[in-house]
């Protein structure tokens, strides 16, 4: 025995707009569907996928940096409405 622990690495992530890094399960999943940023809490939709803490500052704070614009290489406006409105819903459950 080598007396190393087998402790398995938890994966981490960038949020696009703190810019902070996190542990892959502390981050909303977003990813872009027809001009459209749309979370995936799940982690299951497919393409790109850009990471943000699910917090409203964060978002706001990716927004106003283009960050989301940068991460999923793409050009012109995206529309985050329905991510704003699951962010938001999100800091209300959570105390």
């Amino acid at each position: 025995m080598s007396g190393r622990t087998h402790a398995r690495a938890c994966p981490e992530r960038t949020c696009v707009g703190c810019r902070e890094r996190a542990a892959k399960s502390d981050l909303l999943r977003i990813v872009v569907v027809g001009g459209e940023c749309l979370p995936d809490p799940r982690g299951t939709l497919p393409g790109r996928g850009a990471y943000v803490h699910p917090s409203p500052a964060c978002t706001d704070l990716a927004v106003r940096r283009r960050a989301f614009l940068r991460a999923f290489r793409v050009r012109g406006p995206l529309d985050t409405a329905d991510l704003r409105r699951h962010v938001e819903r999100a800091a209300h459950v959570t105390p």
